[in-house]
């Protein structure tokens, strides 16, 4: 009831909840591409790995981030199957786990490569020569930043401060540090990388995985053989 000065009481009545508070939606929002639904046997897979990821929180919905990563391993980036699949496992809307996904720069809404390349040219890395590395590896690649090589080998990324400015100038190779990077040792380690035979990581892992493995170790679980996923 509300009332006003000198007026007659007004009476609300609140009837049932709108449709657009519905709990749950078959469909992800269209920023997401790819295919829309999984194959049965890479749904019934994937369903028994969330299983698993799931019982390891208090409540469904905290197992959000790991569930992205798990899709995310299957696709090599995030498509609509995969946001429908994790509203479907968490009882979420499909808008309310894009509105994660979207927030957080490792979950990506384009096919990415084998290597994804972050190059930083944050304030202490430009000036040690962040800018040159990034100019030197577009050129080596034949890509711009957001692009991915021919034979799907490397994804080339621009990123802000990687947080670990003692090791100036720094490229992350699927979250994987390189420190003190140079032109050419960054040219160097891309021509690795397209081979197939990755140094290891300045620190951290001691081999470098994939994108689609090191997905699979952010959702908690061991790296597969890529052909097989």
């Amino acid at each position: 009831m509300s009332t006003t000065d000198n007026s007659a009481p007004v009476y609300l009545e609140v009837l049932a909840a709108p449709a657009q508070f519905a709990t749950s939606t078959p469909t992800a929002p269209i920023e997401f591409s790819g295919p829309t639904s999984y194959p049965d046997a890479i749904s019934t897979t994937l369903a028994a790995e969330a299983s698993e990821i799931i019982a390891r929180y208090p409540r469904t919905r905290s197992a959000l981030l790991p569930l992205l990563h798990l899709v995310q391993s299957q696709d090599g980036y995030l498509t609509r199957a995969g946001i429908t699949f994790c509203a479907d496992q968490l009882n979420l809307t499909a808008a309310q786990v894009a509105s994660v996904a979207t927030f957080y720069s490792m979950y990506r809404k384009e096919p990415t490569g084998r290597y994804l390349i972050g190059v930083c040219t944050n304030t202490l890395c430009a000036v040690l020569g962040g800018d040159e590395i990034l100019a030197a590896l577009t050129d080596h690649l034949g890509v711009s930043p957001g692009e991915t090589t021919g034979d799907d080998a490397i994804t080339l990324e621009h990123v802000e401060c990687n947080a670990a400015c003692d090791f100036a100038p720094v490229v992350m190779v699927n979250w994987e540090f390189y420190d003190n990077q140079s032109p050419s040792t960054a040219r160097e380690l891309a021509d690795q990388l397209h081979a197939d035979t990755p140094p290891p990581p300045s620190r951290g892992n001691p081999t470098l995985c994939t994108f689609r493995q090191t997905a699979r170790l952010l959702a908690g679980l061991p790296p597969a053989d890529e052909q097989a996923m």
